[in-house]
């Protein structure tokens, strides 16, 4: 396994501008944000390969994994550092025997804790719960309760990730109710300051290790 999942987890926007997305996630890479999902839900194949080789680099250079959304081809293709795949993509005992064990397989879970144990046994690296909040990237998606964070680490030895409408009044929540890693898009990507928002997501878990309120 390519490194353990924690703090702040950048989640790209849908952008078509190559050159846009590039300078965004460097200003979050140097905010602090600890590994990238590429994620562009409107782009074809072509720009997706264009961007995820583009982004690869950028996340090479600052020694932080990259992992592609929901195509575990792209990312063998690109020899992206990881997958992250959801319930209707390719089966996570597939997708690890595909990437190999030095890779990252992070597997969306919802509001579904039984679906996080068994994606950990089949070799999931992280899980990902959520939305906890409301979301404009993903209004319909299932809403998952803060103690579903407290039971997941109480069973799983893989990291958990809080996923859905995180911004920097409601992160700390997450956090203290057990997540590892938040993701985030919009509040990161949107931000006026992509730099300074970063940073303060990452205080967060700093403060939270050292038992800061």
């Amino acid at each position: 396994m390519n490194g353990r999942i924690s703090g702040l987890y950048a989640i790209t926007p849908d952008l078509a501008d190559t050159q846009k997305l590039i300078k965004q996630v460097r200003l979050a890479l140097e905010g602090g944000a600890r590994a990238l999902q590429y994620r562009n839900k409107s782009a074809d194949q072509s720009l997706k390969l264009q961007q995820a080789s583009a982004l690869m680099r950028v996340c090479r250079e600052a020694a932080v994994p990259m992992i592609v959304n929901d195509d575990l081809e792209l990312a063998l293709e690109i020899n992206a550092g990881g997958v992250h795949l959801g319930s209707s993509d390719c089966p996570i005992a597939d997708a690890r025997i595909r990437l190999g064990k030095h890779k990252l397989l992070g597997a969306s879970c919802y509001n579904d804790l039984q679906r996080a144990l068994q994606c950990e046994a089949e070799g999931a690296d992280y899980v990902a719960f959520g939305r906890f909040f409301s979301s404009t990237v993903k209004p319909d998606a299932v809403r998952a309760p803060f103690k579903l964070l407290r039971n997941a680490k109480l069973r799983l030895n893989v990291p958990v990730v809080a996923i859905g409408g995180i911004n920097l009044q409601n992160a700390a929540l997450l956090i203290e109710a057990g997540a590892d890693a938040v993701g985030v898009i919009s509040a990161l990507f949107n931000a006026s300051d992509i730099v300074e928002t970063a940073k303060i997501f990452a205080s967060l878990f700093a403060h939270q290790r050292h038992g800061v309120a």
